[in-house]
C-alpha cells in the first residue's frame, strides 16, 4: 500500500515536470548568442597555443650518435677491416634512422603526435 502511494507521488512529479513549458525569452537567446559570437571571434583572433614540432629530434639524435660512433671506430680500432666494418654498421644505422623517420612522418602522422604545445594563460583552446 505504501509503495503504491510512493509510486503515485513519483509518477505525479514526473507528469508535472513533463508538462512544464518554460522557454527562455527570445531576447535572452539573442543576447547569449551575441556574447558567444563575440567570445569566439576574440578567441580566433589570437592563437591559443604556440606549437614546437619535435618530429625531427629522434632522427637528429640518431644521426649524431651513430656518426660519432663511426668516427670513433675509425680512430680507435687498429685493424682497418674491422674499423671499416663497424663504421659501415654505424652508417647503416644512420640511414635506417632517417628512413624510419620518413616512414613515421608519412604513415603514422608523428608530426602531430610529437609536438609540444605551450598554451597562453587565460585563453581557452
Amino acid at each position: 500500500m505504501r509503495d503504491d502511494q510512493l509510486n503515485m507521488e513519483i509518477e505525479e512529479a514526473i507528469q508535472a515536470s513533463m508538462k512544464m513549458t518554460d522557454v527562455p525569452a527570445p531576447e535572452l537567446n539573442r543576447k547569449l548568442k551575441a556574447a558567444l559570437y563575440r567570445q569566439e571571434a576574440a578567441l580566433q583572433k589570437q592563437p591559443a597555443a604556440h606549437k614546437i614540432p619535435l618530429w625531427y629530434l629522434p632522427m637528429v639524435l640518431n644521426l649524431v650518435t651513430f656518426s660519432l660512433l663511426a668516427l670513433l671506430a675509425m680512430i680507435a680500432i687498429e685493424n682497418i677491416y674491422v674499423s671499416c666494418f663497424v663504421a659501415g654498421i654505424c652508417l647503416y644505422a644512420d640511414a635506417a634512422g632517417i628512413l624510419l623517420t620518413i616512414v613515421g612522418v608519412k604513415r603514422a602522422n608523428i608530426k602531430e603526435d610529437i609536438t609540444v604545445r605551450i598554451e597562453k594563460r587565460g585563453v581557452l583552446a
